[in-house]
């Protein structure tokens, strides 16, 4: 098991397929809902994708929106510039793939 995938079963997030809607030129690839708590993935994207693409991107996706898990239960700081949350999100993302 990867470790965004690990990692989400450790925090007890589930983890949905859901349409999450048409954004235009925008891609919603991937929402978290602190309630759940539960990531949702957009399934408009992953349909488009191959097996091999499919997997990268859950793993990025959801190692994205963990971080702003993390975020909501205080384990690290919310930067105050929305852009600069989503870098650091990726960031994070990516360093859970280099584990795998």
């Amino acid at each position: 098991m990867n470790s965004a995938l690990r990692l989400a079963r450790e925090y007890g997030i589930s983890i949905q397929f859901a349409d999450l809607g048409d954004w235009g030129v925008d891609e919603l690839r991937s929402e978290y809902d602190p309630s759940g708590p539960t990531i949702r993935i957009n399934s408009r994207v992953a349909e488009q994708l191959t097996p091999f693409e499919l997997g990268e991107f859950v793993c990025f996706v959801i190692g994205h929106e963990l971080y702003h898990h993390r975020e909501t239960i205080g384990e690290v700081p919310r930067l105050p510039e929305r852009k600069d949350r989503e870098i650091a999100a990726n960031e994070f993302a990516r360093k859970l793939i280099e584990r795998m």
